[in-house]
């Protein structure tokens, strides 16, 4: 059912040029074209959403170019020309599906579109139960959305992290990185939890958090702060950095350390290969590193969500501060999801896009 308002066209980002280093925002050779498309008619299973939020995350970067084979990559990739993707919260203003209704709130991790209007598969949409004590559905887009469960798993099944272990996590003042702090902390209870962030301000939160130390990246002494910060060495390493950040993370693990790689967002734009002057570490420390995402556990996400949605219930996950919201045009919305990488949000980005 739709209603005599129901539009027949939307504003859109499609991706027109794919990026080499840093995208471009304006100019011929743009990343992002802004267009109006058709909305077709709704299919039997489908539903027409007014986006009410996007989710921005520093991982989209790898869905517009990647230095990854396009076979190889995990998701596929934006075709030139398409929408780009991101996740959404939207409200429902037409259906063909016997799942939704006209004004409910759906959820899509990662099939929706910069799109102020966008048509989804039902069966592949989520209907968003309410949070404990009022917090915003907003959450489902980071702790309780693909930012909490790569933390959860990355330490819980990745590295195997332990109450004894000394762990580090990159990035900690982003979406994935807070929960990281507070799932180890918290959760598993290691027994030494180090944050890694871009600012004095940023660190003072991490340990606001649960974190024991919280160090700046961009201070001189980074590199001696570091080792002083593990005079015990360091057993779970959860990398959402790469770069420089893991080169010198590798001469601090210990012998038979767990690396587990959730993203490298210091190189996605760099344009440059990435250097690890202190590879043969790997060799001499018999250094574990493995990749994951959370794609590679949803049989275990009802679970996930009912640990963490308890640990928020009980006041041992605090979401206070955990998220940038940031009231947007559709027009803004690459410049908004930009500010991922100048360090210009704490906790998780959301755009609340204004139509």
């Amino acid at each position: 059912m739709a209603s005599s308002s129901t539009p027949s066209t939307t504003k859109q980002w499609v991706l027109a040029n794919r990026p080499t280093a840093a995208p471009i925002l304006s100019g011929d050779d743009a990343t992002f074209k802004l267009q109006e498309a058709s909305l077709p008619a709704l299919k039997d299973g489908q539903i027409l959403g007014k986006v009410l939020y996007f989710s921005n995350d520093t991982g989209l970067r790898n869905f517009i170019q990647s230095t990854v084979a396009e076979e190889r990559f995990y998701v596929p990739m934006v075709p030139l020309g398409s929408p780009m993707r991101s996740g959404i919260i939207a409200e429902v203003v037409a259906s063909a599906s016997d799942k939704f209704k006209v004004g409910d709130n759906v959820l899509d991790f990662h099939l929706g579109a910069w799109s102020e209007y966008v048509v989804l598969e039902a069966a592949n949409s989520q209907p968003l139960a309410p949070l404990p004590a009022g917090l915003s559905a907003t959450h489902f887009l980071g702790a309780l959305g693909a930012s909490g469960l790569a933390a959860y798993s990355g330490l819980h099944f990745a590295a195997q992290t332990k109450p004894e272990h000394t762990v580090v996590i990159s990035a900690a003042a982003g979406a994935t990185g807070n929960m990281a702090i507070q799932i180890a902390a918290k959760l598993i209870g290691a027994k030494r939890v180090i944050g890694i962030a871009g600012s004095d301000e940023k660190c003072a939160w991490v340990k606001k958090l649960g974190a024991h130390e919280c160090l700046n990246y961009k201070s001189p002494t980074f590199a001696a702060d570091l080792k002083a910060a593990t005079p015990d060495e360091v057993d779970v390493y959860f990398d959402n950095a790469g770069g420089e950040i893991l080169d010198l993370m590798l001469t601090r693990m210990k012998k038979g350390g767990e690396i587990a790689v959730c993203g490298a967002v210091s190189t996605y734009n760099s344009g440059q290969p990435t250097v690890l002057r202190n590879w043969f570490e790997v060799v001499s420390m018999r250094i574990n590193i493995r990749g994951f995402i959370m794609l590679d556990y949803m049989d275990k996400v009802p679970a996930i969500l009912g640990e963490l949605i308890g640990a928020i219930a009980d006041g041992r996950i605090v979401l206070q501060d955990a998220e940038t919201i940031v009231e947007a045009r559709i027009e803004e919305q690459p410049e908004v999801w930009m500010r991922l990488f100048s360090g210009g949000n704490q906790g998780k980005l959301i755009t609340k896009l204004i139509i």
